[in-house]
């Protein structure tokens, strides 16, 4: 008689996972990059800043989208246009404050980011909504004026210290690879798209406060020096909502280059100054004017309207419009970006 196959052992199901969905509302306000914020979320402090977000309730909400859209026009009266998901945020231990979702200790969360983009910051009708410059928590990302101090000053040799504190020379070579391609040292030239990977070293390195936060949960090492205080490399976030804003910018950043997207962001007309200052704001340097308008002008992308304007301060400008026709014979192609070289005027 054959004997019969043994039932493998049985895996508890998983019963206290909560799906939280994350909005990043990215808009240029002039020259500032600005991501639509939220003070006093549910279940958080009052001076705690946060994306906006809330849990997904499947009775209720057929798609996720369906449900990122009533969050965030229930906590900031903000109607989203253009909106793509980023990613799936559920690393153990950085999920903090859980009890913000649905009540309960020690659940796990996993998080649905999602980026969203629009011409104008919109009008707020609460006082618990704003729009913040992305830079404050980013202050090593903006290369408009030079390198950030922040960098020498700071980050780098912290970083450095983190690297030769490896336990095997192995870890450390890894460690310090992993600084150099992040950050551009060694030779290697800085990328802006690698937004997540830096802010990510920053968080393994102890750099910054979630970091802190998270540590005992997250089963980090202790990091080098002493904690960061109220000065912290940036302004901290709740749960990880920085980590999900670095990955809409890195994501956004690189997306310029393959996809119109930037289109999105502007107005119904502009002038060509005016665009090449939003695309610096997002991307964190400035471009070689000349080569940025040649670019423009060849894409296919836009075309003159006929008027001009003199709001730019000096001679006035013409005035121009997204080309419909160009940008969907062209969706799968982005901007040139001829960024400025040292000398260059």
């Amino acid at each position: 008689m054959s004997k019969a196959p043994s039932t493998p052992p049985s895996t508890p199901l998983v019963s206290n996972v909560a799906i939280a969905l994350n909005a990043v509302i990215a808009v240029v306000d002039g020259d500032r990059p600005e991501v639509l914020c939220v003070r006093g979320a549910p279940g958080v402090a009052k001076r705690d800043l946060a994306l906006p977000y809330g849990p997904f309730d499947p009775e209720r909400h057929r798609t996720f989208e369906i449900g990122v859209r009533e969050w965030v026009e229930r906590q900031t009266h903000v109607t989203l246009g253009y909106v793509e998901q980023l990613y799936t945020f559920g690393d153990k231990g950085r999920e903090a404050p859980a009890a913000a979702l649905s009540g309960g200790k020690g659940e796990r969360v996993v998080s649905v980011g999602y980026l969203a983009l629009a011409p104008s910051p919109a009008e707020l009708l609460t006082e618990d909504a704003f729009w913040a410059d992305w830079y404050s928590f980013f202050p090593w990302e903006d290369w408009r004026g030079g390198e950030p101090p922040i960098l020498r000053e700071r980050i780098i040799p912290a970083l450095d210290v983190w690297a030769q504190r490896g336990k095997t020379a192995d870890m450390r070579e890894a460690r310090k690879m992993r600084l150099n391609l992040s950050f551009g040292q060694g030779g290697f030239g800085w990328e802006e798209e690698r937004t997540l990977d830096r802010y990510e070293l920053m968080y393994e390195a102890g750099l910054v406060v979630e970091a802190w936060r998270d540590r005992e949960t997250a089963g980090l090492e202790p990091p080098p020096g002493g904690a960061p205080g109220k000065t912290d490399a940036g302004v901290a976030m709740i749960s990880d909502h920085r980590r999900i804003l670095a990955t809409a910018i890195g994501r956004l950043r690189g997306k310029l280059k393959y996809r119109p997207v930037i289109f999105e962001m502007m107005g119904s007309d502009f002038t060509l100054l005016q665009l090449q200052r939003t695309v610096e704001a997002i991307v964190g340097f400035e471009f070689h004017k000349q080569n940025f308008r040649r670019s423009v002008e060849k894409s296919g992308f836009v075309e003159p309207t006929g008027e001009t304007t003199g709001e730019t301060g000096g001679r006035p400008a013409a005035l121009f419009r997204v080309d419909r026709a160009g940008l969907k014979d062209r969706a799968a192609a982005g901007l040139a970006i001829p960024r400025l070289k040292a000398g260059d005027a």
